[in-house]
């Protein structure tokens, strides 16, 4: 009822017969527009390859270990997979399916890494970079806000493909089929629980080959095979949804509508370059002028003032990767002069920061080589190292403004500095330096060498009494368990050849690391 001005109330005639009210149906969600995911139901191999994902996972990861299951696992979980969606797969562009099968193999090749190395941080990134390129090689992405979005998308993926692969069972014709597979999946459990124990008790040589063969029942054991069973089992969920039905990634990588004009971006930018120029200038004069001129100036030793500025010149990296970015997509560029004014800027702002990049690197590697080599000291250079190979990559863009192959790229580099790493061994390469360094000064970092890993141990093995019996005895304590056969590593392999050719003698106790405890130790010749 509506009010007339005058306060008296005005009623309008009700609606004629046949009158409907309609719903104005609400505007379509983000997954409506760009990932609506598959509505049909394949054949069995989609639930049959979650189950032997998941069976894989959990029978080959030795989750507390590195070793060789890692990769067996993800190698069992992957050829199920593509298995299961090849028919999908085969509607992709050819140079598409290339992308994803060389992401897949880089997944691989990076798991592929804990059989040979020990190195917590290592394998750390490694296990990270596989999941980010499993991430690839099933969602896709070309640009950063693509391959973002791969990211994120991938474990979305598996908790929305939960019930569309519930729906394959309940397909026409698959309930027998999964019961007849499900009952062989059990009977062959309990034939192995039920006989397994009668025939190792009955057979010591037996027990002990069994033994090393399948892993010890507990409690925990159960636990563990339920977690890396149900994580292998939502990461084939994932690859299977997204492969069968990917997102449209289109909408995700199209170009912004705000854009910013030449009177806004080009100050700070031309800012910023003076100050990178001069800041470059003062590098030069350091570089020329040695030793001398950096104590006389500033009044620090040289390995002092490289130390100084290190990770400074590393944040300062990263953010203006950030500037770059922001700069290149939201200025405008539809006018000659923006055009010009971009590619002069941005580029002299980049060719700077290759110079910044240099100096960072020249900074740490001179610390170093005065106090000590870490395997973290090398891989923050790797990482720096990547950053200026991106800014190489941003001169080269500029010349003809097209830039969108450098996100792939650079992650597909990313990828091949972890594996690079992986061939030099940092933490071996980095116990030899020192070792390298005692012979030449007499000083030694005793308590970072006691930290290594299994890796370092062949260097660690020439080391000068008491570090040597120290570090050693670290290393033998974390090998005294012997490893399973999906546990294998060669790091772990390789020290434990070290310490039985050296023999008990050779490692020590704690009173050897309390004598170690010094920075300074004296030079022997022998």
């Amino acid at each position: 009822m509506a009010v007339t001005s005058g306060g008296l109330p005005v009623s309008y005639p009700p609606p004629g017969p046949g009158y409907a009210f309609r719903r104005t149906p609400p505007p379509p969600t983000f997954f409506q527009r760009v990932w609506p995911g598959p509505t049909t139901t394949g054949h069995l191999a989609t639930p049959l390859a979650v189950l032997v994902g998941a069976l894989g996972v959990a029978a080959f990861v030795p989750l507390g270990r590195t070793g060789i299951g890692w990769f067996l696992g993800w190698l069992v979980l992957t050829v199920a997979v593509v298995v299961a969606v090849r028919q999908h797969t085969a509607e992709l562009a050819r140079t598409e399916r290339w992308v994803r099968a060389g992401w897949a193999g880089a997944a691989l090749a990076l798991l592929a890494v804990l059989a040979f190395r020990n190195a917590w941080w290592l394998v750390t990134f490694c296990v990270l970079g596989a999941l980010g390129c499993a991430a690839l090689a099933i969602v896709g992405g070309q640009r950063v806000r693509s391959i973002l979005f791969s990211l994120v998308a991938a474990p979305i993926a598996g908790l929305r493909g939960l019930p569309w692969v519930r729906r394959h069972l309940r397909a026409p014709g698959s309930p027998g089929s999964v019961r007849r597979v499900v009952g062989s999946v059990v009977a062959t459990v309990v034939v192995l629980v039920v006989f397994g124990p009668l025939l190792s008790s009955a057979d010591a040589a037996f027990s002990q080959v069994l033994g090393a063969l399948l892993p010890e029942i507990s409690v925990s054991g159960v636990f563990r095979w339920l977690f890396l069973a149900a994580v292998g089992g939502l990461i084939a969920v994932a690859a299977v949804y997204t492969l069968a039905a990917p997102p449209d990634l289109s909408g995700v990588d199209r170009p912004t509508e705000r854009r910013v004009g030449l009177l806004e971006w080009a100050p700070p930018i031309a800012a910023l370059t003076a100050l990178f120029g001069g800041f470059v200038a003062v590098q030069f004069t350091v570089l020329f002028g040695g030793q001398r001129h950096v104590l006389r100036t500033t009044g620090l030793s040289y390995a002092e003032y490289a130390r100084s500025g290190f990770w400074q010149l590393v944040v300062v990296t990263v953010l203006t990767l950030a500037v770059l970015g922001g700069v290149t997509r939201f200025a405008r560029r539809d006018r000659h002069l923006d055009r010009v004014l971009l590619r002069v800027l941005l580029g002299l702002l980049s060719a700077l920061t290759v110079v910044i990049v240099v100096s960072a690197l020249s900074r740490m590697y001179t610390y170093q080589k005065v106090y000590s080599f870490t395997g973290e000291r090398i891989f923050v250079m790797a990482f720096e190292l990547l950053l200026g190979a991106v800014f190489l990559m941003i001169l080269v863009a500029g010349v003809r403004w097209r830039g969108g192959w450098i996100p792939r790229l650079a992650t597909a580099l990313a990828v091949v500095l972890l594996l690079g790493l992986a061939v030099l061994n940092p933490e071996d390469y980095a116990a030899r330096r020192n070792v390298a360094r005692y012979q030449e000064t007499g000083r030694i970092d005793a308590w970072y060498l006691r930290a290594l890993s299994a890796d370092a141990t062949p260097a660690l093995a020439a080391l000068p009494d008491p570090v040597r019996r120290c570090t050693l005895s670290w290393i033998a304590d974390d090998l005294a368990e012997p490893d399973p056969w999906y546990a294998w590593n060669r790091g772990r392999d390789r020290a434990r050849e070290v310490l039985d050719r050296l023999g008990p003698e050779a490692i020590g106790n704690q009173r050897d690391c309390r004598r170690a405890d010094q920075f300074d130790l004296p030079k022997t010749r022998r």
